[in-house]
């Protein structure tokens, strides 16, 4: 699975050091505890998200505005559709990649990082899914009202097999191989 390799510490006899026989491969190769591995992982879940949250930020401001400009009275129904499934695609992006923060401010005082970290892992991914949505749809859009016609659904299908191949499929296949 793509993503943080997590052994069971559900065990509530487990101390902070996990048996070298259960931690993973590169916290091993790195000699570090599995606390150390649970923070770095968070540390670096998290610095990536700060390069995500500005992109949807920006994305969620020119949607936020676009009603409001004097074209927006000639759209048509389909463009208001795309417009408002765009932002509703970025705003669950907004909360899933934001998420991790906040569950981490949460909990930190419980010491429950493994559970951040898991949920965190799948939260970036499905953020990063909506977010590629988002993007796709203000292309949609765009494109519509600037050319419509069928480059509107060239440049979406373009744009989501990018997203898909470099956001996703790629990583994916890189793990298959390896397995083998």
């Amino acid at each position: 699975m793509i993503g943080y390799d997590l052994p069971d510490l559900s065990d509530p006899d487990s101390t902070s050091e996990v048996p070298a026989a259960t931690r993973s491969e590169h916290a091993e190769r790195r000699g570090e505890s599995e606390e150390q591995r649970l923070d770095r992982n968070l540390m670096e879940l998290l610095q990536e998200l700060r390069v995500a949250i500005p992109g949807i930020q920006v994305l969620f401001a020119f949607l936020l505005v676009v009603p409001f400009q004097q074209g927006w009275a000639t759209v048509t129904e389909f463009e208001k559709t795309v417009y408002y499934v765009t932002l509703l695609l970025t705003a669950i992006s907004s909360i899933c990649l934001i998420a991790p923060t906040a569950r981490h401010r949460m909990r930190f005082r419980e010491l429950d990082k493994r559970w951040v970290v898991e949920t965190a892992n799948r939260l970036a991914i499905a953020g990063l899914v909506f977010l590629a949505g988002a993007i796709c749809g203000v292309l949609m859009l765009i494109t519509h009202v600037v050319y419509a016609g069928t480059l509107t659904a060239i440049v979406v299908a373009v744009f989501a097999c990018f997203f898909a191949w470099f956001w996703f499929v790629a990583p994916v296949a890189r793990e298959l191989r390896e397995d083998d």
